[in-house]
């Protein structure tokens, strides 16, 4: 993997209205370059044009801002480089009002003849969508190469808001007919959309190394879909935007990382400094949460980059550089433990998302997102992977529920039992196209889809929720699975139907029918030697309930089949807590990292109406709450284990080895996050 991408980013956000006088007239180079240091920062993104379409710095291609009166990009890459930091120019290239109100025909239409994309309303507030099948590429591509000639200093090209959509304009609906395809149909739409994002990529991407092959080049869509790995040439590095007070969320971010990091790149986090997300002015997180961010990012193999905006007057905002140095001063002292790092798992997680029959897209299945949770709350080290990935790294693999096995998946999954490997399948998983065959041997039956929603079960004692003694309703509906005699499959325990459906001839108070005292005959899951098998959604299930009882069930299903292959175990961390062990080859070392910070859920769904502003519950983080005597087992085989110490701190630990090559040590404080060198 390269490693080339620096740790203390900050995206500078400058998108600013035509309205606004005095742009740019209160920037100060020392005033910039003391920002930049006071938040200890060493590269940041800066802008040659925004979403709004106006260029800030002299150009012959497009448009200045018109109350912008000197080069504000070439002054601000000037300042940087004076103290060291790095310069990656920002180019909006997915919408451009300039643009469209000069050419309304660029525009992305859709097949009603609408406008298409952010904006599609004549009276709406915000940006417009611009269609790279038009003359609209011609336009950026020359705006890209004029910023290269005028600041032959900069680092990289920054390409935003790029995507896939469905565009009916002239251009598409011309390129169609070529083809002897029909823009009213869908799947001809999605056709001329594959080709017109190809056709960007190709394009920009040569734009760029054109004229300096050295250059990074990042095209922003938020992500990169699981599974689409042709788009990656045209990439130097990765960034994962996940603003977890902006909807993500503090799980988003980790699921994220933990499929990029196989995918061979240099890559960051994106966050932000703001309390909701991109486009506030004046908002805030406090303090300890970017300290958590910019944490985990280092523990999942990342660079980090804050996301800030700078006031169109161009004076940047010194209570949000202190917020942010307060985070990097601690990124900076913990580099030299995070560079060249690899992650090390026992579980690989086969995406749904990734292995969809109607192509990867960017936002996770819910069954990918529930089985991401539960491993981060069971302290189990994992990747998320597609299809492409090499399976053979791993103890256990998991198949989500929703996940379609094609033949050359199935194939690769009955190499990996044959070497020995592990899987655990749930819900349609490891099933055939009709549901009422296994493609692997589990030791069980199924007869399809149960006819009742919700239904119960009652596990076996070895993996029964501790607290659960009797039947426990699982909402979603499950296989009718039975296991077979002689087959040396051992069930994990039954499945009680409930009375009756709930309809409006017959039902049971407010919810669901309670069960029948017997049960159905069928079984909730069964395992056979190295392969385990659960008949309900339980990833699903868990993703949208959240059930405590489902998480213990999961969690000793996981146990049970992972056995002694389970690489850390922790003891006195609660299930907010997060760890990750990497490998770091070139230090011949390895960092073990712990995370803690209480998150809280604030706000509300509802608001005034304006979708601006309207509220809804946000996950925050305020209070850091120290936490003591943490105990790390780690079985690490035949590695011979010289030292275990604190860093940066450089305090070394006790540890003792156990008889099974075990290693052993307590981890006396974890305050947001610690580091453990083992050598």
């Amino acid at each position: 993997m390269k490693d080339f991408l620096r740790f203390r980013q900050i995206h500078l956000d400058f998108h600013t209205s035509p309205a606004i006088p005095g742009v740019g007239a209160a920037f100060s180079k020392c005033q910039f370059q003391d920002a930049l240091k006071a938040g200890c920062v060493d590269s940041i993104n800066i802008f040659s044009k925004c979403h709004h379409g106006w260029s800030y710095h002299p150009t012959q291609v497009g448009k200045m801002h018109p109350h912008l009166k000197f080069n504000l990009l070439g002054e601000q890459i000037d300042a940087c480089h004076e103290i060291g930091v790095l310069t990656p120019v920002y180019i909006s290239a997915g919408v451009d009002n300039v643009a469209s109100q000069e050419h309304p025909e660029w525009r992305r239409m859709g097949p009603n003849g609408q406008y298409a994309g952010w904006v599609r309303d004549l009276d709406q507030p915000g940006f417009h969508t611009m269609c790279f099948n038009t003359p609209y590429l011609d336009y950026l591509c020359a705006q890209i190469q004029e910023v290269i000639r005028m600041f032959p200093k900069s680092n990289g090209i920054w390409l935003d808001i790029i995507g896939k959509g469905e565009c009916c304009c002239t251009w598409c609906r011309a390129w169609m007919r070529e083809r002897g395809l029909d823009f009213t149909k869908a799947a001809d739409r999605d056709k001329a959309a594959e080709y017109t994002l190809r056709k960007y990529y190709e394009r920009t991407t040569k734009a760029v190394h054109d004229l300096n092959p050295k250059l990074l080049v990042f095209h922003n869509s938020g992500h990169i879909a699981p599974g689409n790995r042709s788009i990656l040439p045209f990439f130097t590095q990765i960034e994962m935007e996940s603003l977890p007070t902006g909807g993500w969320g503090y799980d988003h971010f980790p699921m994220s990382a933990k499929y990029v990091n196989s995918l061979g790149k240099d890559y960051l986090g994106m966050t932000g400094k703001f309390h909701t997300w991109w486009g506030e002015f004046g908002g805030f997180k406090h303090p300890n949460a970017l300290r958590y961010e910019c944490a985990a990012m280092l523990a999942y193999g990342s660079k980090c980059s804050v996301g800030d905006q700078l006031h169109p007057n161009g004076k940047m905002d010194m209570s949000t550089y202190k917020l942010i140095g307060e985070a990097f001063q601690e990124v900076e002292v913990k580099e030299p433990w995070c560079r060249n790092v690899q992650n090390i798992a026992d579980i690989g997680v086969l995406m749904s998302t990734a292995l969809a029959k109607d192509k990867p897209h960017m936002n996770a299945n819910r069954d990918d997102t529930g089985v991401a949770r539960l491993l981060l709350e069971g302290h189990f080290l994992f990747d998320m992977l597609d299809g492409d990935c090499d399976f053979d790294k791993y103890k256990m693999l998991i198949v989500p529920d929703s996940v379609s096995l094609s033949p050359g998946i199935t194939k690769k999954l009955d190499a990996f039992l044959k070497k020995g490997g592990k899987i655990l399948l749930a819900g349609k998983a490891g099933l055939d196209e009709k549901g009422t065959a296994f493609l692997f041997d589990v030791g069980a039956e199924c007869k399809g889809a149960s006819e009742f929603r919700p239904d119960y079960i009652l596990p076996t004692e070895d993996v029964r929720p501790s607290f659960v003694k009797t039947p426990l309703v699982m909402y979603y509906r499950s296989q009718r699975i039975r296991v077979k005699k002689n087959s040396g499959a051992i069930s994990l325990g039954k499945v009680y139907d409930p009375y009756f459906n709930r309809t409006a001839n017959h039902f049971c108070s407010h919810q669901h029918t309670p069960n029948k005292p017997s049960p159905s005959g069928f079984d909730c899951g069964v395992r056979k030697g190295n392969i385990l098998y659960l008949a309900h959604p339980v990833f699903t299930q868990y993703n949208d309930f959240g059930t405590v009882a489902y998480k213990e069930y999961v969690h000793k299903c996981l146990r049970l089949l992972l056995g002694s292959d389970e690489t850390v175990r922790v003891e006195g961390l609660p299930s907010t807590g997060r760890i990750t062990l990497v490998r770091q080859p070139g230090e011949k070392r390895m960092v073990f990292h712990a995370l803690y910070a209480n998150t809280v859920t604030r706000g509300s769904v509802g608001g005034e109406g304006d979708a601006n502003y309207s509220s809804r519950t946000i996950e925050v983080i305020e209070e850091i709450v120290p936490l003591y005597d943490i105990r790390v087992t780690l079985r690490l085989g035949k590695v011979a284990v010289k030292s275990v110490r604190l860093v940066p701190e450089g305090k070394a630990l006790d540890f003792t080895k156990g008889k099974d090559g075990t290693i052993s040590f307590t981890l006396p404080k974890l305050l947001c996050h610690q580091m453990v060198e083992i050598v």
